[in-house]
């Protein structure tokens, strides 16, 4: 089928339906003096700059920037665990609306994992989100039966169309390499969401090529370079992600190798402690809490 004349394809639901992402609202409203946002591993930020302005700053061996200046309506979005801290005028600060993210998995959460540690973007940027932006501000202005619930979903609504635009405009949110430039990728996009849907099914290179709509050897080339792995290792990652969600809701190593595409549950557990370096039981041991 030619690349034009497929359907349009939905390159989210499929993650994170699998790897759920929810919103929090915690601070709505002025911001003066200096604040510090501690990390938590499984735990991101989401920070909205309404009206005035701020400097961030970040330890110095953090990986960003360690002191940024912001002066104009700006999104911070940290998809990873990193403390930061405002620093806002003593009186008459800046006006923000912030909400805590929470990620499934924890630090083994695919976005969390393909996302640079800090997006920093001024709301002129993406006017996609300006329709959801102005409900949520008018929700958070008024105090009114039901509001947080209703920020918090609201927030969500920010956040998945934040998603879907940085799938599109990856560079200018300094997404280089990994799942979210994969996925943006208008050929590979329909190969990582056909692993993303069956999981379960033994793709070979051949038949994701064939959804990619590019020969075998060019699929692997372009594969390898964007996404970073060769498909059959992300194949095998992408299994194994799933493997751990299950193993922390109680699903039995059977049941998981049968819902992953492995003939028993050995073949499985051989997988995961090549790949994990633990087995199954043994990992979970370490890692009951869903946050890590």
């Amino acid at each position: 089928m030619p690349i034009d004349s497929r359907p349009t394809l939905d390159r989210l639901s499929s993650l994170l339906e699998r790897f759920q992402v929810s919103a929090s609202l915690f601070h709505t409203g002025m911001l003066c003096g200096v604040h510090r946002f501690e990390a938590q591993t499984g735990r991101g930020f989401f920070h909205v700059l309404r009206k005035g302005g701020v400097v961030v700053t970040h330890h110095k061996n953090s990986g960003v920037q360690s002191r940024i200046e912001i002066v104009e309506p700006t999104l911070l979005f940290y998809p990873q665990p990193l403390a930061h801290q405002f620093h806002n005028a003593p009186q008459n600060g800046a006006d923000f609306t912030c909400a805590t993210v929470s990620f499934e998995g924890g630090v083994t959460h695919p976005l969390v994992r393909a996302l640079p540690a800090l997006i920093v973007l001024p709301l002129s940027k993406v006017p996609s989100l300006a329709g959801a932006l102005e409900l949520l501000f008018q929700e958070v202005d008024q105090v009114r039966c039901g509001q947080k619930l209703i920020a918090d979903r609201l927030f969500d609504v920010v956040l998945l169309q934040l998603l879907r635009w940085l799938l599109d405009h990856g560079e200018e949110g300094g997404v280089a390499i990994g799942l979210a430039s994969g996925l943006a990728d208008p050929q590979l996009a329909y190969a990582l969401t056909a692993i993303h849907e069956n999981p379960q099914l033994p793709w070979t290179l051949a038949e994701l090529a064939e959804r990619a709509s590019l020969s075998r050897s060019a699929f692997a080339s372009r594969f390898k370079r964007v996404v970073g792995v060769a498909p059959a290792e992300y194949l095998t990652d992408w299994r194994m992600a799933l493997a751990k969600k299950q193993l922390r809701q109680g699903y039995a190593v059977k049941l998981i190798a049968s819902n992953l595409g492995y003939a028993n549950s050995s073949a499985l557990s051989r997988v995961f402690a090549q790949r994990i370096g633990l087995s199954p039981r043994a990992w979970l041991t370490q890692h009951q809490s869903p946050e890590v």
